[in-house]
């Protein structure tokens, strides 16, 4: 009778392959461990590092991701030492995605309420969703940037009615800016800039508030030194004049996970959109929010202010969603 012959290397190459995959998949998850804990490094540490750090850091939440699948690879190879380098990173990055800066009641009576809107209409395009918003949510005040000639043209045609008072730097392309506004403006030099920045104070209702929009370079590859010397000077602004009620708005290109838009926010400035609880929905790019994206577009208020009814419009032809906030303006004690 015939018996089967056993192979006696068939055990061996089935050890062999589990051993195999198993090396594989811890490499694999200390390959997204490494990269994630390079941003997060940076992050510790207070800096916006070198490209890619600057890059990833406006999207730190939803490094999440990678360093969920490096757990699963983990799990997957009985990598427990990368198990806790990953669990580890988790910790980290969920205490980072907590909001930062300060919050808190503003002192005094209110004196006056006011609507402020900001948009960025990549290169004009958005112009005339932009005015269809203005008309529809009547903002006191609009930060407007990348208006072009054209879109500074017809903001001046289609909002003078409403929007009286004008601030600009005049330019083409991306660089062109422009403050609307109900109250009376009186200029205040621009912020230096790659973009145009304008300055103004407005008077509302008797109370002097210092308008400055934002707008600096985005953190390009080549360029983050420079994006990290105009937030810098966007800093300084913002500390120059700590009497008077101020309205720091526009297109940051920086979240609140970039060291230098924390800066900003350490001279006492306040996010307007965390103060209602809003802090973390993304306003760029327009095309995949709020389902994923990052917040670049800010309403920075003093002290002084308290904020709600902070909102997100989707305008057509831009890459940003404009951001609108309700302002109350309480007389400091």
């Amino acid at each position: 009778m015939d018996t089967a012959t056993a192979d006696p290397t068939a055990g061996d190459d089935r050890a062999g392959r589990s051993g195999r995959g198993r090396r594989s998949g811890a490499w694999c998850a200390a390959l997204l461990f490494a990269g994630v804990s390079a941003v997060v490094g940076c992050r510790i540490a207070d800096t916006d590092g070198i490209t890619p750090v600057p890059q990833l850091l406006a999207f730190l939440p939803g490094l999440l991701v990678p360093t969920a699948a490096g757990l699963l690879c983990t799990v997957l190879a009985r990598w427990w030492t990368g198990a806790v380098w990953g669990v580890a990173l988790l910790g980290l990055l969920a205490w980072y995605i907590e909001p930062y800066g300060r919050t808190g009641e503003p002192a005094g009576p209110p004196v006056a309420d006011l609507r402020v809107l900001t948009s960025n209409v990549e290169f004009g395009q958005g112009t005339g969703a932009l005015v269809d918003a203005v008309r529809r949510e009547e903002p006191d005040l609009v930060f407007v940037q990348e208006c072009e000639y054209r879109c500074a043209a017809t903001l001046r045609r289609e909002l003078a009615g409403t929007h009286p008072h004008r601030q600009a730097v005049e330019g083409g392309g991306s660089a062109g800016s422009v403050i609307l506004s109900r109250f009376p403006l009186t200029a205040r030099d621009a912020v230096p800039g790659t973009m145009g920045m304008p300055g103004a104070v407005a008077d509302v209702d008797g109370h002097p508030v210092r308008l400055q929009l934002a707008h600096p370079m985005p953190p390009l590859p080549d360029q983050v030194g420079l994006w990290q010397r105009e937030l810098g000077r966007l800093r300084e602004a913002a500390a120059a004049d700590r009497d008077t009620p101020t309205v720091l708005a526009g297109d940051f290109n920086a979240s609140q996970d970039h060291a230098a838009f924390r800066r900003i926010l350490d001279t006492g400035l306040r996010d307007a959109a965390r103060l209602d609880g809003a802090d973390r929905t993304p306003t760029w790019p327009s095309r995949t929010a709020p389902a994923f994206g990052t917040q670049i577009d800010h309403v920075l208020v003093s002290e002084e202010f308290a904020a709600q009814r902070a909102r997100f419009l989707d305008l057509p032809d831009t890459d940003h969603r404009a951001l609108v906030v309700d302002l109350t303006l309480h007389a400091g004690g």
